[in-house]
């Protein structure tokens, strides 16, 4: 499928771009969310929530989702945030975000949404314009092609396996300018499908912390808890993989719970979360901000929204073999997670 994807970016760009079906049964474990990851990185960067870069990789992900036989579309939605320039004057930018849906049907009215965001950091000032952050070459592998990566992967796999509870795999956008697009998708929900989503999984951040963190939400309840995060940290341990949960080293974020993306706007809703992201819960004020230790690759800890940080070529030379080995292993305990929580028929 990929080598095709390469030569159609023209087509790509005027909505009529064809691709060839993924084979998931012959594929291994993680290698459609890298390949896929990869791709999103390189042809659509600059993913700026209203961009031309970010409603192209919108229609890119509603027909990757087609093309596995998902019943699958674009939603957009109006919002707007505060830019502040150097004389700290503060204008108000509109934007349009798309949000994109496809609908794996249960036998049950019930559901499970797994989600991550497609869009990459805008520019909120001028001094993010002069620190390179953001930005119309920004890649965003880490944040977020990955998360994309692995939900499509996730979706390729589940295409043709039955399931008791329904699978709303979700692109959303405006993540960047303050979860827009996660709280206008909230909005939306009827009374029904909020009390009918059992839980919302959130991907975002995937390659450059240190370990893979499996967070609930504060208001999600323990019999949740466990059988999710915990559930989770188990196939993890199970298969080699370093995986942990907050520590709670911070009062303001509790033990085992997640901060900051799009599955807060859920928790708050009182709909049970799991979040997975690549961090390091253990460092700088333990708020889950910083990734990993400061070095020369990584002076501050981390590659939030840095052009020069966030790309591919230089998490390939930093972190050698880092993209292809967390693909793996996000999609070796999320694959046998989403089986049973979503009580997948078994294959003989």
């Amino acid at each position: 499928m990929f080598s095709a994807l390469r030569h159609c970016m023209a087509a790509l760009a005027l909505g009529v771009c064809i691709t060839l079906p993924v084979h998931a049964a012959t594929a291994s474990l993680g290698s459609i969310a890298n390949t896929q990851a990869r791709y999103i990185a390189t042809y659509f960067p600059g993913r700026i929530t209203g961009t031309p870069a970010e409603m192209l990789s919108a229609d890119y992900i509603r027909q990757q989702f087609a093309q596995m036989g998902y019943q699958s579309d674009i939603r957009t939605f109006s919002s707007r945030y505060i830019y502040t320039s150097k004389d700290n004057r503060k204008n108000w930018h509109n934007i349009t975000g798309s949000t994109v849906i496809a609908a794996h049907e249960g036998k049950s009215s019930q559901q499970i949404i797994v989600m991550a965001h497609l869009d990459t950091y805008a520019p909120r000032s001028d001094s993010d314009v002069e620190k390179n952050l953001g930005g119309l070459t920004l890649q965003g592998i880490d944040d977020n092609a990955m998360g994309l990566g692995v939900m499509l992967e996730l979706a390729e796999r589940f295409k043709n396996i039955p399931t008791e509870y329904g699978i709303r795999f979700i692109a959303t956008s405006g993540e960047e300018e303050g979860k827009l697009g996660a709280e206008n998708l909230l909005k939306r929900m009827s009374s029904a499908e909020k009390k009918n989503t059992l839980l919302v999984i959130n991907l975002d951040n995937l390659v450059v912390g240190d370990k893979i963190y499996f967070n609930s939400g504060v208001k999600t309840p323990a019999s949740v808890r466990k059988l999710t995060r915990d559930r989770a940290l188990t196939i993890a341990r199970s298969r080699g993989i370093a995986a942990a949960t907050n520590p709670g080293l911070n009062p303001q974020y509790p033990q085992g719970t997640g901060c900051c993306n799009d599955a807060d706007v859920f928790d708050k809703a009182g709909i049970p979360v799991l979040s997975v992201e690549a961090t390091n819960w253990s460092l700088g004020k333990k708020d889950g901000f910083q990734q990993r230790a400061k070095s020369a690759s990584f002076p501050d800890g981390t590659s939030w929204h840095n052009a020069h940080l966030d790309n591919q070529q230089y998490l390939d030379k930093a972190l050698p073999g880092r993209i292809e080995r967390r693909s793996r292993e996000v999609v070796r305990v999320m694959m046998p997670l989403m089986q049973e929580l979503a009580k997948a028929e078994k294959r003989s």
